[in-house]
Order: structure tokens, then C-alpha cells, then sequence
């Protein structure tokens, strides 16, 4: 029975409603971001490749940071990275806003993702600081997390309003507001909190986790844009080279950047994976369904956009949800009823054919969210709720990055078990050749008769690699649930 004296009063909950503003923020940019890349090509004459950097140069560095920063919030303080961040955040949004060029745009996306790295390590660490009672720690992550899931949901009809209306760099002027409010009201609610006795930042050990982070990430990324190669392999190979070093490091330090005997505990290291894999089924299914709407359906961003909302609130519902049913039954219990639900999702989107009503891909789909919402918010919980207080920003930092290698991961992976399965189904010498995007280019520039066929021909190939797609996330949130129900059965957060 945990005592009143720890329990979190009105500050701390005012506090939480502070931290929403930086979660928010944590989807929408990279939501509002796909919606302006058509007009930013149009209006700064921006080639295919600089509108991938524009949006995988932010990805990159934010997944390439994230540890890094979250270690140095323990030692500087959490509440100062934060709100630095946020500073930094609101600057670079509005110099991204009157980019003259592509190139400058890319640069300062890459610095948007060095800032970006500040926050969810800085929200989740002073989340765990300012509610040390279990049962308050776990409704405040569920809170931040379905704060997440809201920016994905918000960003397609807030962003499609202020393109409709205004310049495309208006879509980076929208996180101004969220950070302007957290500087202001942040010193005033959010305590700071760091780590008693800790030294400084090990600057060998930050510099070789960013090229374990980054390699990694950018292999992954290439598989889902152009297949397996080798420069995507090699990529790999260093990151995992880089990490093998880092590992040898920290088990040399006395004070290591990442105490990796906090891997020790098999709970955090259970919800970690479980994190990885569940956002790898996640991020993988949504980048296929995202292809789905425009390219089967032929749906514009925008309506494929809001298609998506509703799983988005899927998520909402499955993680406050579970946050409160935590207080009754066992984290691993819901996590892993969780990750049943989602299969039986998986199993309604495998049997989608080129011709099934849209409702039943979105029914597909939230039940999917709904199933994963308890994973994103328990086995988070988990993950920070596991290491000792001095070490938060290092938990919340994992608990962070988890999400961003395991969606990089369910991209490349999911997008090649559709792409393969594209190419089996077609004549890839042909027009439809290697991709479904190829195939609708190609059928605009052929006669109707022959491009309808074109079209029926390449839908019914990449539906069929949609519904394979489907079945493997089924298989992996199986096993996933056989995991999690056999460690982390006794555990209640």
C-alpha cells in the first residue's frame, strides 16, 4: 500500500498538463511535415531526394540523439534541457519557415531533430519525478503517450487547414505556440530534477551511440525506399559495429553514460523489446495502409490523412484505458490481452482486397491502435518505471528510442515483404515496374483501356503483398504476447 505523503497533488497534475504541450508536438511535426512537402517542391523547386531529406534529415538526428540528450538531462537537469529545447525548437521553426532553398530547409530540419531529441526523454524523466506513487506514474504516462497518438490525429486537419489558407511554411510555425506556452509556464510548474553525484557527459561515449543510432536508422530507411543494397547493409553493419564498441565502453566506466545493468532487470528489458516490436507492427502497418489510401484508393494526402485519424484515437482509448484497468489486473496481462486484440486486427487487414470498403480498413486499423495502445503505454511505464531515479533520463531516453529503431525496423521490413510480394505478382520489365507508384505514373501516360488494366493489375499485387504484410505483424505480435505473458505476468506497475 503506497502512502499518502508520495502521492501527487494539484502542482504535479497542472504540471503534467505542461508536458502534453512538448508530447503533442513529438507526432505533429512529422505529420505536418508530409503534408507540405508537395508545396515545398512546387515553391522552392525542391528535387524527390531533398523532400526525402527533409523529412528523414529530422528522423535521423532525433533517433540519432535521443540517448544522448536524455543522459545529459540527469546531469544538467531535466526541467533545463526541456525548456532549452523548446527554445531552440521555436527558432529553428521559424527559420525553417522562410527556408529560400532546399538546402537550407534540410540543414535546419537536422538541427529540428538535435532539438526534438530534448523532449520526450525530458517529459517521461520529470513524469516519473513528479509522480513516485506506481498507480499516479502509470495514468501519467498513459496521459503523455495518449498525448502522442492526439498530435497524429490533430496534424492532418489542423496542418491540411493552415496549407489550405496560408504559405506551406506555415506548417512549421504551428509547434511555435506549444513551445511559447511551455516556456512560460513551465518554470512555474515543473520542478527541476537531476541526478545527485553524477559527472559529467563522457563525450567518447555520446559520440560513438550517435554512430551506432544513425547508421542503423539510415540502413533501415533505404531498405523501405529502395530495397536491400549494399550500401544499406554496410550502413548497418557500422551501426552495429559502433554498438558493440559503445557496449564494451560502458562496461568499463564507473559512470557510464548508459547503465546497462539496468538491462539486468528482465521487466525492463521484456517491455523494451515489446516496445521495439510493437511500434515495428505499428509504424510498418501504417506506412502500408498510408499507400493504401493514395495509391489502391487514390485518395489525396489530406483525405488518406484523415482515413488514418481514427486509429490514432484507437490508441488513446487502448492506453488510457489500460492505465486504469492496471490498478486491478497485472501490467503483462493487459499488455498481452492487448497484443491479442491487435492481432485479431491484423487478421481484418489481411483480408483486404483492392475493392473492400474503406470502412473495413479503418475498422482494421483502430482495432489494431486500440490492441497496442495498453503496449505503448504500459511497457513505457515499465522502462522508466524500472531504473533507479538517478538514472531516469537514461530509462526515459531508452523508452524513447525503442520506438524510433523498432519503426524504422516495421518500415523496412513490412514495406519489403510488400514490395517482394509486388514484384512476384507483376511484370516488373513492364510499366508496372517495381513499385505501385511506378505502376500509376506509367498508367496515366498509357491509353485508358490499357491503364485500367495497368492499374487493376498492380493494385491486385500490392493488396496481395498488403494482406502478406498483415500476417507477418499477426506473427509478431503473437510471439510478442507469448513474451510478455510469461515475464511479466506477476508484474502490476
Amino acid at each position: 500500500m503506497t502512502s499518502d505523503t508520495t502521492l501527487a497533488g494539484r502542482r504535479e497534475w497542472l504540471g503534467l498538463a505542461v508536458l502534453v504541450l512538448p508530447a503533442l508536438l513529438a507526432s505533429l511535426e512529422l505529420t505536418v511535415t508530409h503534408l507540405a512537402l508537395p508545396a515545398i517542391g512546387r515553391d522552392l523547386d525542391a528535387s524527390s531526394t531533398q523532400l526525402l531529406w527533409i523529412v528523414d534529415g529530422y528522423a535521423f538526428t532525433l533517433a540519432g540523439t535521443l540517448a544522448v540528450l536524455g543522459t545529459l538531462g540527469d546531469r544538467i537537469g531535466r526541467r533545463r534541457l526541456l525548456l532549452t529545447g523548446a527554445l531552440a525548437f521555436s527558432v529553428l521553426s521559424a527559420v525553417a519557415a522562410v527556408a529560400p532553398n532546399p538546402e537550407v530547409l534540410v540543414a535546419v530540419r537536422a538541427l529540428l531533430g538535435v532539438a526534438g531529441a530534448t523532449l520526450m526523454p525530458s517529459v517521461l524523466a520529470l513524469a516519473v519525478a513528479m509522480f513516485p506513487d506506481a498507480r499516479q506514474r502509470t495514468q501519467a504516462v498513459g496521459i503523455v503517450v495518449a498525448a502522442v497518438s492526439a498530435g497524429t490525429a490533430i496534424g492532418p486537419l489542423v496542418g491540411g487547414w493552415l496549407l489550405d489558407h496560408f504559405w506551406w511554411g506555415s506548417a512549421f510555425l504551428l509547434p511555435i505556440p506549444l513551445m511559447l506556452a511551455l516556456l512560460v509556464v513551465g518554470p512555474m510548474t515543473l520542478p527541476e530534477h537531476r541526478a545527485p553525484g553524477r559527472r559529467g557527459l563522457d563525450l567518447p561515449s555520446a559520440a560513438v551511440s550517435i554512430l551506432t543510432v544513425l547508421p542503423v536508422v539510415y540502413g533501415l530507411k533505404q531498405v523501405a525506399a529502395d530495397g536491400p543494397d549494399v550500401a544499406a547493409a554496410a550502413a548497418v553493419l557500422l551501426g552495429l559495429g559502433a554498438g558493440w564498441a559503445f557496449v564494451r565502453r560502458q562496461q568499463r566506466l564507473a559512470d557510464p553514460m548508459i547503465d546497462l545493468r539496468l538491462f539486468a532487470s528482465p521487466a525492463l528489458t521484456t517491455a523494451t523489446l515489446t516496445l521495439v516490436l510493437g511500434i515495428f507492427v505499428l509504424w510498418g502497418t501504417n506506412y502500408a495502409v498510408a499507400q493504401y489510401l493514395q495509391l489502391v484508393a487514390g485518395l489525396t494526402p489530406l483525405a488518406a490523412g484523415l482515413w488514418t485519424a481514427p486509429s490514432a484515437f484507437g490508441v488513446i482509448a487502448g492506453s488510457l484505458g489500460a492505465t486504469r484497468l492496471a490498478r486491478r489486473v497485472p501490467a503483462g496481462r493487459i499488455i498481452g490481452g492487448g497484443l491479442l486484440v491487435a492481432t485479431a486486427g491484423f487478421g481484418v487487414l489481411a483480408s483486404i482486397g483492392p475493392a473492400t470498403p474503406l470502412g473495413v480498413l479503418v475498422t482494421g486499423t483502430v482495432v489494431v491502435s486500440a490492441g497496442l495502445g495498453p503496449m505503448m503505454a504500459l511497457a513505457t511505464d515499465l522502462v522508466v518505471g524500472s531504473a533507479p531515479p538517478d538514472r531516469a533520463g537514461a530509462a526515459s531516453a531508452i523508452a524513447s528510442t525503442a520506438p524510433q529503431l523498432g519503426g524504422g525496423l516495421g518500415i523496412a521490413v513490412l514495406g519489403s515483404v510488400i514490395t517482394l510480394t509486388y514484384r512476384s505478382g507483376v511484370d516488373t520489365a513492364g510499366p508496372a515496374g517495381d513499385t505501385l507508384a511506378h505502376a500509376v505514373a506509367a498508367a496515366a501516360a498509357l491509353p485508358p483501356d490499357a491503364g485500367a488494366a495497368l492499374l487493376t493489375a498492380a493494385r491486385a499485387a500490392f493488396t496481395a503483398g498488403f494482406g502478406v504484410s498483415a500476417l507477418v505483424a499477426a506473427a509478431v505480435t503473437l510471439a510478442t504476447t507469448a513474451a510478455v505473458l510469461r515475464v511479466l505476468r506477476p508484474r502490476t506497475p
